[in-house]
């Protein structure tokens, strides 16, 4: 079992460490910037060096013009915010949520690795089922890629709305977080339920959401009566696949709560992405990280 775990864990590691270092490194690096300019050190004036950035004290000093030179302040911390809950076995074509997801939190996490930010990861469900502070180094990476691959939760349902509290309350300094889900955490009517939450969390920190869903949860197929059971709940129902309104209804209702989200998002200027298991994720993130540079 430990072996197969390793196995999972490495095969994972080889992967999207390579595309992070062969492919993404350089577009996440432009797509998600550092915290400003720092100071680095100070040379000669220049024709056509900008008169601002004179340093005054030092050009008095050796009576000899000297500006300020910077540098981008690169190093971030990054938060990965992972939905754990029981819709992510779902899957139709060779790879389930769960699989997509893992590769894309590992890829984000090794290219941050790349930039030498620092990286941790929440693992959330209807609650908040495991916190990994920020750090550096292979270790830790690969501490979350195992927790990924083995990390079984306690519940299986969705509160996305805790997890931006959690992290909110966590971390008082601005970060870059990464929001993986399926965002199927809505009511009766489509409309999110972590709105507030996510108000407060854009505000302090830089959020994009990474939205994985598989294209069968966006209507239900007519195949007669059969019983059906939410993997979040557990509760079992017989439906009617064959009823054009039952059909409808669900279209309807998956159409409307994707489209609430995504003008929340738009409203509160968050940079937001849609990946299928049935999609190439390499195109999509190149896509997502070029659309923010």
């Amino acid at each position: 079992m430990e072996n197969d775990l390793l196995k999972k864990v490495r095969k994972i590691e080889i992967r999207t460490k390579a595309l992070s270092h062969q492919i993404f490194a350089g577009e996440y690096h432009s797509a998600f910037k550092g915290r400003g300019m720092a100071f680095s050190e100070v040379r000669e004036y220049q024709y056509g060096d900008d008169v601002r950035s004179m340093d005054w004290n030092v050009t008095a000093r050796l009576r000899s013009p000297y500006i300020k030179v910077f540098e981008e302040e690169r190093e971030l911390t990054v938060m990965l915010l992972i939905d754990i809950s029981g819709s992510r076995f779902f899957g139709t074509r060779g790879r389930s949520k769960r699989d997509l997801l893992s590769e894309i939190a590992a890829v984000l996490s090794f290219s941050a690795s790349i930039n030498n930010d620092k990286v941790g990861a929440l693992f959330f469900s209807s609650r908040v089922e495991k916190f990994i502070p920020p750090k550096k180094g292979r270790s830790h990476l690969l501490h979350i890629i195992r927790e990924l691959v083995e990390f079984e939760p306690q519940e299986k349902g969705t509160d996305i709305g805790m997890a931006l509290e959690y992290l909110t309350n966590a971390l008082k300094k601005r970060c870059t977080a990464f929001l993986l889900s399926d965002l199927m955490d809505a009511s009766a009517d489509g409309v999110p339920r972590y709105e507030g939450a996510l108000r407060i969390a854009a505000g302090r920190h830089d959020m994009s959401v990474i939205r994985i869903y598989d294209n069968r949860e966006m209507e239900i197929p007519d195949v007669g009566l059969v019983k059906v059971q939410d993997a979040e709940t557990g509760r079992s129902v017989w439906v009617d696949t064959s009823s054009a309104k039952v059909r409808s209804d669900y279209r309807v209702w998956n159409s409307q709560a994707l489209s609430l989200a995504t003008s929340m998002l738009r409203k509160y200027s968050i940079d937001f992405v849609s990946i299928s298991t049935e999609q190439d994720y390499v195109k999509q993130l190149i896509s997502f990280f070029k659309s923010r540079a």
